[in-house]
């Protein structure tokens, strides 16, 4: 019987081999076709694997991982030195994570790519998130807010103080929704500050900094620094923990506009998460002017869509509260070229808006429970995740079966 130490999982490669291999046309020629099919493709995310026999890579489009190709295994170390060449890492250093930036042209435009490199028990595994600035939607109105969701969300992004809370798991658009925001507020006489880890755009007229844990500039030490440099808003990427969410609190009582991201599955349990960790209900009901909650489904392509006849009825199963339609017409891909024979192309929001009322202050303030803050809000017109996706399925722009992946039922 063999043992496998750490040296037989990864053998020892000469830099200089690696290095030649990694600029050699084959290799070359196949890491930017695979890039540039990517964009083209509109993926978010590329995942490059390498497993005991296999190497395989992956692209996220709209949210869902489909394999691509499968190069020879023996490809693997070039491969992934190609990638780190690009993105200005070490090529020798194999046994740690990397994290770097590639930045391409394609075409007109010019694309970031956010490098992470992973070593795993077969060999170091890659993922790319692309970032494309000419793909990112900083118009409001178009980002899928029914009407009385974006009035209540517009009104409270022009309030001079307060906090705006924005909750959803990873991927599923919170950055484009901030950016969406501040570009709506930005203006000669504001003076917006952002710390973000890390920083995705760069946003003019906007003052971002990039957060960097290993040398000590946390989110709460950026954070302080913010409150000496005469903000008018401020954008914390994440509240991860009690020190961050409470200067964040703090700040937006002493007459600033607070954007912050927390990691909750819908706006009544945020409250939840923010009172176990550590802040207390009289500050937060006093600071919070509205959360938001929001998810990314796939839209049906718009090249083989077909009807299908039902009824309004056919949703109250699922959650859906009904509005007197009737006869509905359903939609569903039947899968062409265009959408890769998925049936699905590009990505719709579907939001949960709480605006903060008076009443919701005090059911915060006593300190309510989830189901009691849910109840109070709904009353007063909050749809949620799922009611709103189930709304998106009647306007014919996704199937009820993206709405169930995507939300869950309350």
């Amino acid at each position: 019987m063999e043992v496998v130490g750490e040296e037989a999982a990864s053998p020892q490669v000469d830099v200089f081999e690696l290095k030649e291999s990694a600029d050699e046309a084959p290799v070359v020629k196949l890491v930017n076709m695979v890039l540039a099919d990517a964009i083209r493709k509109g993926s978010s995310d590329l995942h490059w694997e390498p497993y005991e026999k296999t190497f395989r890579i992956r692209f996220r489009i709209d949210g869902v991982l489909h394999e691509m190709l499968s190069p020879p295994k023996r490809l693997e170390p070039a491969i992934i030195s190609r990638l780190k060449i690009m993105s200005s890492l070490d090529i020798s250093e194999r046994r740690l994570p990397q994290d770097g930036r590639i930045k391409l042209r394609f075409g007109q435009r010019e694309i970031d790519f956010r490098v992470s490199i992973l070593p795993t028990i077969f060999g170091e595994k890659a993922v790319l998130r692309i970032l494309d600035k000419d793909s990112l939607q900083l118009d409001l109105t178009k980002l899928g807010f029914d009407s009385w969701s974006y009035d209540k969300f517009n009104t409270a992004i022009h309030q001079p103080y307060g906090m705006v809370l924005i909750t959803g798991p990873t991927g599923s658009g919170k950055t484009t929704t901030l950016y969406s925001a501040i570009s709506t507020i930005n203006a000669p006489e504001h003076n917006i500050m952002t710390a973000e880890d890390p920083v995705e755009y760069n946003l003019k007229g906007v003052n971002q900094v990039q957060v960097s844990e290993g040398i000590g500039r946390t989110f709460a030490a950026v954070l302080r620094s913010f409150l000496r440099q005469d903000p008018d808003v401020i954008l914390v990427g994440e509240t991860r923990d009690l020190e961050t969410a409470q200067i964040s609190i703090r700040a937006a009582l002493t007459g600033h506009l607070v954007f912050t991201t927390l990691h909750t599955n819908d706006c009544p349990s945020t409250v939840a998460r923010l009172v176990d960790m550590g802040v207390q209900t009289f500050l937060l009901s006093s600071a919070l002017l509205l959360i938001l909650a929001q998810r990314l489904g796939r839209r049906i392509c718009k090249d083989c869509r077909a009807p299908i006849q039902g009824h309004e009825d056919d949703l109250v199963p699922y959650g859906h509260v009904p509005e007197g339609r009737g006869k509905v017409t359903f939609f569903k891909g039947k899968g062409c070229q265009t959408c890769n024979f998925t049936g699905m192309k590009g990505r719709v929001a579907i939001y949960e808006v709480m605006a903060v009322t008076e009443e919701l202050r005090n059911v915060i303030l006593k300190g309510g429970t989830t189901a009691e803050i849910r109840e109070m809000a709904q009353s007063q017109g909050m749809k949620t995740l799922r009611q709103a996706g189930l709304i998106k399925v009647l306007e014919g722009t996704t199937t009820v079966e993206e709405v169930l992946r995507v939300t869950l039922a309350t």
